[in-house]
């Protein structure tokens, strides 16, 4: 287990405190808990949008010339942004 410093105001400490105290916990393990939750949650975050982007590319792609705009539907698309 790694140590780390963090430096927080002291009405936030004290605060801190106090509800630790409520939840029969030490300020460190209020930390190590949010701490765990969010690495938690970006780790599923990241997962999900890998399984996303993974569905995403395994789509078959079929392209057409006939499904290509013609010179005047592009310009006219041009014109409207």
């Amino acid at each position: 287990m790694k140590n780390i410093t963090v430096s927080v105001p002291e009405p936030v400490y004290r605060r801190a405190r106090v509800k630790a105290a409520e939840r029969d916990r030490s300020v460190s393990a209020l930390v190590r808990e949010f701490l765990t939750a969010l690495a938690d949650e970006a780790e599923s975050d990241f997962q999900r949008r890998r399984r996303l982007q993974d569905l995403v590319l395994a789509r078959p792609r079929r392209f057409r010339a006939e499904s290509r705009l013609r010179r005047a539907e592009l310009h006219e698309r041009r014109a409207l942004r």
